[in-house]
């Protein structure tokens, strides 16, 4: 008994957590540039004294879906969708530089230029900031031009440049702030081979139907453990019933 309901209980309580991450991605389905997160079942030694044949069924997180969402027609000048591998470089919360691929960018009152999150976005010398303009325009290497407030048409400035990076995906982790962050705290170096593309936003890659049948199949995989822990209870009370009479 004591073997059937260790296996079934670590079964049951990694499926909840696997469940989890699919409940996430669902979630997600909708939100500009999010990548899937990926995770898989993996057999570790269990630590300490105890039959050496036992295991523990862990579901661990193995990394981001890097597959790159549809790129969606919006017109709207601030929208930008990253071409390809690569980052849109934003201040995180605690002050450090971060990377995303939402790019439905935002202006605020005082002009700068933040991420859908309020994160503001960071350019060669720190965060940029867009004076007062009757146009704006973002290119493809990142560079964001404007015509000043007054000026015609034909009077077009430079304010700054996005910072776009592509750095190696295994040396960077999702923070909790959603963002993602390099291991060892350093900075990613600018990336003039990535592009983006103005009007437009990356979907998330997300495939609903998939992840849809992944929950229902770990649905089945937990009230299957259940059903093995109420089994071998039961067993354990006939077990006591017959001892017991004889």
């Amino acid at each position: 008994m004591d073997r059937s309901v260790y296996i079934a209980m670590t079964g049951a309580t990694q499926t909840m957590r696997a469940q989890d991450a699919v409940s996430h991605n669902l979630a997600n389905a909708s939100t500009v540039g999010f990548k899937s997160e990926l995770s898989a079942f993996q057999s570790v030694p269990v630590l300490g004294p105890g039959a050496n044949t036992r295991i523990n069924a862990v579901a661990q997180g193995v990394g981001q879906d890097d597959t790159q969402g549809t790129i969606q027609r919006t017109g709207r000048s601030l929208d930008v969708a990253v071409n390809g591998p690569g980052w849109i470089a934003v201040q995180a919360p605690d002050g450090t530089e971060a990377y995303t691929r939402a790019g439905d960018l935002q202006l605020g009152p005082d002009g700068s230029l933040t991420d859908s999150r309020g994160n503001p976005v960071m350019g060669s010398g720190g965060p940029i900031t867009i004076p007062d303009a009757a146009k704006i325009s973002i290119g493809a290497d990142g560079t964001i031009s404007t015509v000043p407030m007054g000026q015609g048409p034909d009077t077009v400035a430079a304010v700054g440049q996005i910072k776009l990076v592509n750095p190696d995906p295994t040396q960077m982790s999702e923070g909790a702030d959603g963002l993602m962050h390099m291991n060892d705290g350093s900075t990613a170096d600018t990336d003039s081979t990535v592009t983006v593309t103005s009007g437009a936003l990356e979907a998330s890659n997300v495939n609903p139907s998939s992840e849809l049948v992944k929950m229902i199949s770990l649905s089945r995989q937990y009230e299957m453990q259940v059903r093995s822990i109420k089994t071998a209870e039961d067993d354990a009370d006939d077990s006591t019933k017959l001892l017991q009479s004889s």
